[in-house]
Order: structure tokens, then C-alpha cells, then sequence
């Protein structure tokens, strides 16, 4: 198994491209780029027919669902996808590979605290993951759990107070508090920011700062793979792009400097939900996780953090949402 550090020193870091407040550097591959997947993404399998995610039972489990793999590929699930539906929204709180024709259950956290009712029996995935942000203190969060419990969870009120704060920053109302929301009310701002950026031959990943501060990474083994998801990871970035000031772009030793300290984040490492290895990075000023599986890093995700997202307490029980609910009621 190859180390975070030699696997970015195959990275090359490809010429900058800005707008707004948003710094895209494009990260390429050499070598395999026109590779196809052995594996299919969430949304083409659920288009297939070949997966399917549900709540866990009747009664349903805010902190987990369960995904079936109907196909004779591996499907992969990305951290922070959102998952749209069933009793409540959620996002995946980590990258994971689920093997073929196998059910496995898989660790969410909600994303619409004031929602615990049916709307379908089955999830369909968002045309966006979890805007960066939210994603850095949960993966902060998560390994905060991995690390004293040995469970993959986030801690849920800090996941609906960071929701709250960020639709009440960005003028969003929603009657469940739903994530998807801000997105959705943003939608033309967010649709400026996808025109700006293209995906380039060989890209398998991004490096992006919102502002001169917040950097984060996304790197994927195949451009291919990257191909299909890049709208989606730049709605993500988008979202925290929209509400930040306009900045100047940010310079290529910034962006090998934040790498060189994600290379050297340091790693714990145990058996993945799923297929493979799953790598959480801490220190430094970095949080993140990678995804090892099939002799590769399937994908690699990391974050500048203020080392402030370790949860306090881990608050994942159904009765949360209801009980935001009633306070809202009686006030």
C-alpha cells in the first residue's frame, strides 16, 4: 500500500483557472488516463436498475442506511454525496466502494433535521455532494469517531448547526432546514461558477481555494471518473464560493504547499465499509480521508481545518429532529 505523499508525487498540478472567489487547479494524471472504471458511479447504477439505498428497516436509523448492490460491479459512493428522499435527506459520511451483488449498511448523516416522514421508499442521489465546508469538519468528526469508538459517525448537531448557520447566512429558507435547499435557491449563482470551470484531458482531480484561506482536494484514480463527477464536485465548492467575497486567485506554491501538508497528514488506517482500506488524515491544519482499494487510491479528499471539528458528544438519535421540531412549535 503506497503512502498519501507518493501518491501526490504523481500529480502533476495543472495551470490555474478563477472565478469569483473560486481557484480551480486541475490535477493530472499520466499514465492509464484513458482507462475505463471497473466500477460504476452511484447514479448510473440507480439509473440501471443495479442499486438501490433504503432507510434500514421500517423504523429507520438516522445515522445509517442500507445500500444493495444488485450489479456484477462495484459501486462507488462518494464522501458527502447526498442522498435525496425516503424519511430524510443525508449525505455519506464517507468514500466507499460496496461490492458486487452484496447489501451492506453504510454511515449517513442528516442533512434536513426538521423532516422524519416518508416521502419515497427509496433515495435518489443529488446532483451535488456536501459543500466543503460541512464536508471538513465532518470528516474531522468522523475520524474523531473512528479514533475513540471505533464508529463511523458524525457529530449530528454540529452537522445541523453548521446547516442552519449557512442557510441563515445565505438568506435560505427552508420549512425542513434541508441542505438541499441553499443549493437550489442558489441554483444561478452556482450555474455562473459551472460555465467558468471546464474538466481537462488527464484531470483526476481538483485543488481548489474559496477565498485566500480554504483549500481542500479532490483526487480520483481515473479522469474518467473525474469526467462524470466534476459538476458535481464543483457545485459543492460553488456553494461556499457563492457567499464569499471576490479574491484574488490563489498562487501555484500556495497550492504545492497545501498538497506537500497533505502528503504529510498523518494517517490511521483500518478495514473500509465495503471493499478495501480506509485511510483518515489528521495534522498539520489538515482533515480528510482516502479510499484504498484494488491496489489504488480510489479517492482521496482533504481540507484546511482550524482543528475544531471534534464533536463534543456524538447526538444521532431519531428524536433529535423531533424534538427541533416542537421547540420550534412552542416558540
Amino acid at each position: 500500500m503506497r503512502t498519501i505523499a507518493n501518491e501526490l508525487e504523481g500529480i502533476t498540478v495543472g495551470a490555474p483557472a478563477h472565478f469569483g472567489s473560486l481557484t480551480i487547479f486541475p490535477l493530472l494524471r499520466a499514465g492509464g488516463a484513458g482507462d475505463e472504471p471497473d466500477y460504476m458511479l452511484l447514479e448510473e447504477a440507480i439509473a440501471l436498475g443495479t442499486a438501490r439505498v433504503t432507510e434500514l428497516g421500517i423504523g429507520g436509523s438516522v445515522p445509517e442506511l442500507r445500500f444493495e448492490n444488485l450489479g456484477e460491479k462495484p459501486v462507488l459512493l462518494f464522501d458527502g454525496e447526498e442522498l435525496i428522499g425516503a424519511k430524510q435527506n443525508r449525505t455519506v459520511n464517507l468514500t466507499i466502494l460496496a461490492p458486487p451483488k452484496q447489501s451492506i449498511v453504510i454511515p449517513v448523516s442528516c442533512v434536513e433535521a426538521g423532516r422524519w416522514r416518508a416521502e419515497s421508499e427509496e433515495f435518489r442521489p443529488a446532483c451535488h455532494i456536501m459543500y466543503s465546508r460541512a464536508r471538513a469538519e465532518r470528516a474531522e468528526q468522523v475520524t474523531f469517531s473512528i479514533a475513540t469508538s471505533g464508529a463511523r459517525q458524525s457529530n449530528q448537531g454540529a452537522v445541523w448547526d453548521e446547516i442552519a448557520a449557512k442557510s441563515e447566512r445565505m438568506g435560505t429558507a427552508s420549512p425542513t432546514q434541508a441542505m438541499a435547499a441553499m443549493y437550489d435557491s442558489h441554483a444561478v449563482s452556482i450555474d455562473a461558477y459551472l460555465h467558468a470551470f471546464t474538466w481537462a484531458e488527464h484531470q483526476a482531480g481538483v485543488l481548489f481555494a474559496v477565498g485566500p484561506q480554504a483549500l481542500g482536494v479532490d483526487l480520483l484514480d481515473r479522469p474518467e471518473t473525474m469526467r462524470k463527477a466534476f459538476p458535481k464536485f464543483l457545485r459543492s465548492y460553488a456553494l461556499d464560493a457563492v457567499e464569499t467575497p471576490r479574491s484574488a486567485p490563489l498562487g501555484m506554491s500556495e497550492a504545492t504547499a497545501f498538497l506537500a501538508h497533505v502528503g504529510g497528514a498523518t494517517p490511521m488506517t483500518q478495514p473500509a465499509i465495503g471493499m478495501g482500506k480506509d485511510v483518515r488524515l489528521t495534522g498539520g491544519g489538515i482533515s480528510g480521508a482516502a479510499l484504498w482499494a484494488e491496489q489504488r487510491y480510489i479517492h482521496l479528499c482533504a481540507f484546511t481545518t482550524d482543528g475544531n471539528g471534534s464533536p463534543a458528544g456524538l447526538q444521532t438519535r431519531i428524536s433529535r429532529p423531533r424534538r427541533r421540531r416542537a421547540e420550534r412549535e412552542k416558540g
